[in-house]
């Protein structure tokens, strides 16, 4: 009875009264923090429609692109639209935004540092300093002001680069500009030791076309991609990664090649000292100088010592074309331009 008479006390005492009648919540419950990460707030006037918010969001349907339609004034703008129904407010499409001011913004938290800002792609886009001509109409396309010039030397900053392959396409030289993947490098280089190996052992089966290729002349050879696509599909699943793997390799690739025609060798054995490796050998036996090709490493000392031509020195580049509907690597082997004593 006690008990009873104590709960109608309390519930009758005016603070507790006032209190339920204005009850109010405290402030830092009730309001919004500054690093609140709220639905997406989109200032489509600073879009470049660059794609990557759609790329980042792991969330089906919570975010896409639309375009304006045309004035006669201007074009449409583009810009993304969120379904706040299927967005999960993870940030990443602010996180990834690569406009300055963002186009997107959650939340004070997602005002990043450039160094964070990545855009998930398996591409990264590379200038190849050797090939390229410094006629800057990479950094012309580029959206976002990425590509620079560094003590003569066109660089892409990473940090910048929404991965949109402009500058590919505007590069008017094949190689120069380069998109590799970031991804299973060591499968990368297992397809590139797959691609060089094949081509080695094929080149060297025609050793006798090689023999009788006269001077100044061009032997072209066929190598269909067939031959080694399933084998590098074993190796790297991804086709594309796969494929244009290959046809980078193939691009920059030249191979030495050396023939040995024993019948011209008089065994003076010059050419053995003069192999840095090991690979040519004198056996007293037989009275007979052998070269092991897997020891060699086709560097010319022998070519440029051996007096009896005995060895013959030449140089292959590749190009992976599609011919008559199949991919094809193209050979062109001619002997090199190297003085032989």
């Amino acid at each position: 009875m006690s008990s009873v008479i104590w709960y109608l006390y309390e519930f009758a005492r005016k603070t507790w009264v006032e209190g339920f009648a204005d009850a109010k919540s405290k402030p830092d419950i009730a309001e919004k923090p500054e690093r609140f990460r709220d639905f997406p707030e989109v200032v489509k006037e600073l879009c470049i429609g660059c794609g990557a918010c759609t790329l980042s969001c792991p969330s089906p349907h919570a975010i896409k692109l639309v375009r304006e339609e045309d004035s006669e004034e201007s074009e449409g703008l583009v810009y993304p639209v969120i379904n706040n129904r299927a967005c999960i407010r993870c940030g990443f499409c602010a996180e990834v935004c690569p406009t300055e001011p963002k186009a997107l913004r959650c939340g004070e938290n997602h005002l990043i540092r450039e160094e964070f800002n990545i855009i998930p792609s398996k591409r990264q886009y590379l200038v190849d300093d050797f090939l390229c001509i410094k006629c800057k109409k990479c950094m012309k396309s580029c959206p976002v002001d990425a590509i620079e010039e560094i003590d003569n030397k066109i660089h892409v900053n990473q940090s910048k680069c929404i991965v949109c392959g402009d500058c590919l396409e505007a590069c008017p030289v094949k190689g120069a500009m380069k998109g590799v993947f970031i991804d299973n490098l060591e499968d990368q280089k297992a397809v590139i030791r797959l691609v060089v190996n094949t081509l080695e052992k094929f080149i060297e089966s025609k050793e006798e076309e090689l023999q009788e290729l006269p001077l100044n002349k061009l032997l072209k050879l066929e190598l269909p991609l067939s031959e080694i696509w399933d084998k590098a599909i074993a190796i790297l699943p991804d086709e594309e990664i796969a494929f244009e793997i290959m046809e980078n390799a193939t691009d920059r690739l030249k191979i030495n090649i050396i023939t040995w025609d024993d019948s011209k060798c008089t065994q003076c054995r010059l050419c053995v000292d003069e192999c840095p490796t090991g690979a040519i050998s004198y056996n007293k036996e037989n009275n007979t100088v052998k070269r092991d090709s897997d020891k060699c490493l086709r560097c010319s000392n022998c070519y440029q010592t051996c007096p009896f031509c005995v060895v013959r020195y030449f140089v292959a580049k590749f190009l992976l074309e599609e011919v008559d509907g199949e991919w094809k690597i193209l050979i062109t082997l001619k002997e090199s331009q190297l003085v032989n004593s």
